[in-house]
């Protein structure tokens, strides 16, 4: 069994906030630098940024700090990448999208309904043996409510990727002019 470094004690959890020129084959280049230095990818998100021109790639990974360095150097290197940025916890709103289908029938659904009060989340559908739930939030709590509606039965589990901005008011591609853009 290969021995990752993702398992190796003094791994923690990093977010990486990339902003990239949106074209065709810049993720994959993300995803095969990640790949090729035996690094799992935990959750990954890609959208367009308010520029039209720059999307926000956010990675989380469970990486040392010495080989996060490394990437990020070899990141820096990949043809489209604009910024990197290791996004700090405590500087940083992060949050996750979740939908759980959860089995709900007329035994249970008002205890599955008082978690969904509980933790201020939402029901989107609803079937006579069922409920699908809408939960957006960090990752902790997102970890909690899923771990009290496994006693109920999570029938089918769908999460996104963490998303992540810095707090206050500047934007992480203010310094990205569009020279840089056209100029690679």
């Amino acid at each position: 069994m290969a021995n990752y470094p993702a398992s190796q004690p003094g791994s923690k959890r990093h977010t990486l906030s990339v902003l990239v020129e949106n074209r065709p084959g810049v993720l994959a280049r993300i995803a095969g630098l990640f790949a090729r230095r035996a690094f799992n990818i935990d959750s990954l998100s890609v959208s367009p940024t308010e520029r039209p021109d720059i999307s926000r790639v956010t990675v989380t990974a469970e990486v040392e700090d010495l080989p996060l360095e490394q990437i990020i150097k070899q990141l820096n290197k990949l043809l489209h990448v604009l910024k990197i940025v290791d996004l700090d916890p405590d500087t940083t709103v992060e949050r996750e999208l979740v939908l759980i289908k959860v089995s709900a029938d007329e035994s249970n659904r008002s205890d599955v309904l008082e978690i969904v009060r509980l933790f201020r989340v939402r029901v989107v559908d609803v079937n006579p043996e069922s409920l699908t739930i809408e939960a957006t939030g960090a990752e902790g709590k997102i970890d909690a409510l899923l771990g009290l509606l496994e006693h109920y039965g999570i029938i089918e589990l769908v999460r996104s990727g963490a998303v992540a901005v810095t707090r206050g008011p500047r934007a992480l591609s203010e310094k990205v002019i569009g020279s840089e853009i056209t100029g690679r």
